[in-house]
């Protein structure tokens, strides 16, 4: 199994698991509140950040953000959108912040503008959204940057998978089942697809979750995950359509820690007799 270089870690087979902290519009447009996530993420262990970067004019119509909808913004979808969105002054402070604190930091573009836009920072990789899986021309156009990719699959069938392997190509590709609901249900998490998709593409494959729950995203490691990434927020309770599918401060951290100790437990594979395990042989058995 080949391996992916995201700043100074590898990723695959043989290596910890790398763990995401998405932090995406859980920072409600402020960025005090991106910096204690940035915080939390840190404290918690994980690897690294993740945000969302949008040009609004490009990827929603004006119908869609004229369309009602109340906020802390504002009465329209319009208000919303833009009132979540970070610009150069906010990824500015966010670069010089987690560069400060020592955690890596990306982003999921979702135009070829915010591509552009996220490059002037020099991040180590770029995600793929789930929902722009289809969208050849932003795959090609992320791509094109020469950086390594991390591609999402939520709502996607393998065909499309496929096809966006293939447009992608599979140099330094690492790939996420997801289920793009929020939160997700357990019966439709599917986490037995992990191991399909890291046999289907020989690259290191991995989990993005959206349930409410931490167990499921620990056991992927027996499964054969090598990054996990979650959504993070400072209290599920706050006001935004992703926290209730997100981690909470002590969340994040159970999540952590039992990924690191289900590393230690996994082993060798090679079944084999622990030195512990020999007075207690000499104990309890009669023969052999």
């Amino acid at each position: 199994m080949i391996s992916v270089q995201i700043g100074n870690r590898k990723i695959g087979e043989g290596h910890p698991c790398y763990i995401i902290a998405e932090i995406g519009i859980n920072h409600n447009g402020d960025i005090d509140i991106a910096k204690k996530l940035i915080d939390l993420a840190k404290l918690a262990g994980c690897d690294a950040v993740k945000f969302q970067k949008r040009n609004i004019e490009v990827v929603y119509k004006p119908e869609e953000l004229a369309a009602p909808r109340e906020s802390p913004f504002g009465k329209t979808n319009g208000d919303l959108k833009y009132g979540l969105e970070f610009e150069i002054e906010e990824y500015q402070e966010i670069n010089r912040y987690c560069r400060e604190k020592g955690i890596t930091w990306f982003a999921s573009c979702w135009d070829e503008g915010s591509v552009d836009f996220i490059d002037q920072f020099d991040v180590p990789c770029y995600k793929i959204a789930s929902a722009s899986l289809t969208d050849d021309d932003l795959l090609r156009y992320t791509r094109a940057k020469g950086k390594p990719i991390i591609l999402s699959t939520g709502m996607s069938t393998i065909e499309q998978i496929d096809h966006a392997v293939e447009v992608l190509g599979k140099k330094d590709m690492v790939i996420l089942h997801a289920t793009s609901t929020y939160p997700a249900n357990y019966d439709e998490l599917n986490l037995s697809v992990i191991p399909v998709l890291r046999q289907r593409y020989g690259v290191p494959t991995g989990y993005s979750g959206h349930e409410t729950g931490i167990p499921t995203s620990v056991s992927v490691i027996a499964l054969g995950a090598c990054v996990v990434e979650r959504h993070i927020t400072l209290d599920r309770a706050m006001w935004g359509s992703d926290q209730a599918a997100s981690l909470g401060p002590g969340g994040v951290i159970k999540m952590v820690s039992g990924i690191r100790v289900m590393e230690i437990a996994m082993g060798d594979g090679i079944k084999k007799v622990t030195q512990r395990e020999m007075p207690i042989i000499k104990k309890l058995r009669r023969k052999g």
